[in-house]
């Protein structure tokens, strides 16, 4: 009988796997950095199969002393990890057994590689939004501290991109704050579903060990073990969750982004931001590209990407288990180092931001932007809001003509358009006098942003950075 490639599973053959399809279906060299949560895993499925009976006391101890020194071998570097063992799984199981004998083998006792896998993308994932839900708080609190810097700070605010009222820098810091109050809140709630052990389900329909898969439930800190063992090892919707969660993320960061790198234009020069976050040109000395904004930006691209690999992958498959999933790694990983990344850069790079101003508020001063306000000083003059539109359309209409903003021009200048306008007018043609008005909840008031700033503030309160 020819050798067999793979001891773990290569009884039934009788011609070693072709060196080709060794490597093609491999996944250790990706999958190996699942390596802590797969341990722990074994470490709590040795502990209830002595609690059934199925290990000896000793035998358990042996398992968990030699998974602990292959930990150990891995954080330091000495572990050789082999394409030919295909996985984590199955290179960490022989590196027991190499280790402690016999014993080593009995540990896949009552469990699978479909529910031994489907396990540790869980734990891992679980892992990897508790670090992204820390980043997201580091971020928000970023925003809290330059909102409330700005909170005076004058600056236009735009529809289609143009001129369209006044704002102030910090409510619209505070914008940003609550897309991702959402993306966060839909972080925890994923998580809620990623929580759910599959340990048990074996490799579709369970096991006749007298397993206790509660006990393996607590010591691994899932909320509850899996339904239907079906389910249990063959889908995937946890992670294709991560990513659509991930999506909407990188899509409001990427709206961020965008104005970023608007605002550090020469055309807007709203802010600066430090040499630190930004690179120079080879051949323009006087380039100072925002690298940092651009490429959050771009990196969007590559999680909606992943998004609809993993709705493909899952499209069709029949249950159960399917070597299609091994695909759900890679994309999943990425996903989980993009999001990761972007969010780090932008905790970095929000609190270092520093406004010019003089540039924002001159910008608010063109484009007409208190004509709302005069509109609604008509209104409250008695004059029907439709009638107060077209008088305000006739005196921008004027003002475009002429060059003047509608504060600059003279009361004799807008009375011509409407006898109603007195001398109280340029109360709320000011920009300062715009913002104020606006002091409700949810507004562009100083006030108001002030009294977001420190709701954000509670909001925040109790989350771990």
């Amino acid at each position: 009988m020819s050798n067999k490639t793979n001891q773990q599973w290569g009884g039934r053959f009788n011609e070693p796997t072709d060196a080709f399809v060794a490597r093609f279906t491999a996944s250790v060299e990706f999958d190996q950095r699942m390596y802590r949560q797969d341990i722990q895993g074994s470490v709590a499925h040795a502990t209830m199969l002595t609690e059934a009976g199925v290990l000896t006391v000793a035998e358990r101890d042996m398992i968990i002393q030699g998974l602990s020194e292959i930990s150990t071998d891995i954080e330091e570097g000495r572990f050789e990890w082999s394409i030919e063992l295909e996985d984590v799984h199955m290179n960490i199981e022989a590196a027991l057994t190499a280790k402690i004998g016999i014993t080593g083998k009995k540990l896949h006792t009552g469990r699978s590689r479909n529910d031994q896998v489907a396990t540790d993308i869980r734990l891992y994932l679980r892992d990897e939004i508790d670090l992204i839900l820390v980043e997201i708080t580091r971020l928000q609190q970023g925003l809290l501290g330059l909102a409330e810097q700005e909170a005076d700070t004058i600056m236009p605010g735009f529809t289609h991109l143009q001129t369209a009222q006044p704002v102030t820098f910090g409510h619209h810091l505070m914008a940003w704050f609550e897309m991702l109050s959402r993306d966060y809140d839909r972080f925890v709630d994923t998580r809620k579903r990623v929580n759910i052990m599959p340990l048990g389900a074996a490799a579709l329909a369970g096991t006749t060990y007298p397993i206790q898969r509660e006990i393996t439930c607590k010591l691994l800190g899932f909320d509850a073990p899996a339904e239907n063992s079906l389910d249990a090892v063959s889908d995937r919707d946890f992670g294709i969750e991560f990513c659509a969660a991930s999506s909407l993320l990188l899509m409001h960061m990427t709206r961020m982004s965008e104005e970023l790198v608007l605002w550090t234009s020469a055309q807007f020069n709203f802010i600066n931001l430090p040499d630190r976050f930004c690179t120079g040109s080879s051949i323009m000395p006087q380039k100072k590209n925002p690298d940092v904004p651009e490429l959050v930006r771009g990196k969007s691209g590559r999680v909606y990407g992943h998004l609809f690999s993993l709705l493909t992958l899952m499209k069709s498959q029949p249950l159960a288990y399917n070597k299609d999933n091994q695909e759900d790694k890679e994309p999943l990983f990425d996903t989980i180092d993009t999001v990761k990344g972007c969010l780090r850069a932008y905790a970095d790079m929000v609190p270092a931001l520093e406004s010019r101003k003089e540039y924002m508020r001159e910008a608010a001063l063109r484009g007409f932007s208190t004509a709302t306000d005069l509109a609604d000083y008509l209104v409250r003059k008695g004059m029907p809001f439709r009638d107060a539109h077209e008088v305000v359309g006739k005196s921008v209409a004027y003002g475009i003509e002429t060059g003047k903003d509608l504060g600059e021009m003279s009361l004799a200048e807008l009375q011509a358009f409407s006898e109603t306008i007195a001398d109280d007018v340029f109360e709320v043609l000011t920009l300062e006098g715009s913002i104020a008005a606006r002091n409700h909840i949810g507004g562009t008031a100083p006030a108001q942003v002030r009294a977001a700033v420190k709701r954000g503030l509670s909001k925040l309160k109790g989350r771990e950075v």
